[in-house]
């Protein structure tokens, strides 16, 4: 009893901490019942949106979305429950989040047309919302999307699925167990990753979506995308579903292929 008192004490000094040293950075944005947070920077045309992985949050686009801010507009988010969004009450249904993310655009005031990225759990997100017909999605980037069949859930799935008690005890804190995939990330934004991994709010609901994996992966495989748009698939050889943009090779790749999309959908 005493070992879990300290460790629940140690989790709830640190967070407090935590949240005084990395503010959200956008603002928040009414979808219906609850907030969902937006952060965008940059000028131009086409906008690009980025969906963030299993577990993450807009912060763990920070690199990338600093360098495409010099080209274009260029928004991050934080699904519901997930970073400085807030939950929903209703129980999480893969399906929902594009929903979501049509109405955060719409009330933010983001004008398309919306060039969609999204890594890893992400790019099932990215795919559902290119397919609606009032996306204004003129075109799609992914990093290792989920295949719609069962894969390998990879040796840190049943840790996010247990993590919210985890972090409660202060054992995934000590241990550096999630947080530690995100070591390389630098400056504020990586920071932001870290220590949102270890906080049981937002862990409760990334495990939420793992549960539901196959669900989201199967529903971006069953949605069509329109035959003249231009989609662009990037296979990093990430094979576990806990997976950061943390190798800078990768990163320039990425934002070299956003660009040059860019620059071909404002030609038109």
């Amino acid at each position: 009893m005493f070992i879990l008192l300290a460790g629940a004490t140690y989790q709830g000094v640190a967070t407090a901490l935590e949240r005084r040293e990395f503010p959200r950075p956008g603002g928040l944005v009414n979808v219906g019942g609850h907030q969902l947070h937006i952060y965008c920077t940059g000028s131009g045309s086409p906008a690009v949106i980025l969906e963030a992985p299993a577990a993450g949050l807009s912060a763990a686009w920070g690199s990338v979305q600093q360098r495409l801010a010099t080209t274009t507009r260029v928004c991050s988010y934080d699904r519901a429950g997930l970073g400085w969004s807030e939950a929903s009450d209703r129980p999480y249904d893969p399906g929902r989040v594009p929903e979501e993310l049509r109405t955060l655009l719409s009330a933010a005031k983001e004008q398309g047309p919306f060039v969609i990225v999204g890594h890893g759990l992400g790019a099932a997100f990215a795919r559902m919302y290119a397919g609606r017909p009032d996306s204004e999605t003129t075109a799609i980037v992914v990093i290792d999307p989920p295949p719609a069949s069962a894969d390998d859930p990879g040796s840190t799935s049943w840790v996010i699925t247990m993590s919210p008690w985890l972090a409660r005890a202060g054992v995934l804190r000590a241990g550096r167990i999630l947080s530690g995939r995100a070591a390389a990330l630098d400056g504020a934004s990586g920071g932001a990753v870290r220590a949102f991994l270890n906080r049981p709010d937002h862990l409760a609901r990334a495990a939420a979506e793992v549960v539901k994996w196959e669900d989201a992966a199967r529903m971006a495989a069953a949605t069509p995308l329109r035959a003249d748009m231009p989609a662009f698939t990037i296979d990093a050889g990430a094979r576990d579903r806990l997976a950061f943009l943390t190798d800078p090779a990768l990163v320039d790749r990425l934002v070299k292929t956003i660009e040059d999309v860019v620059a071909e959908r404002a030609a038109r």
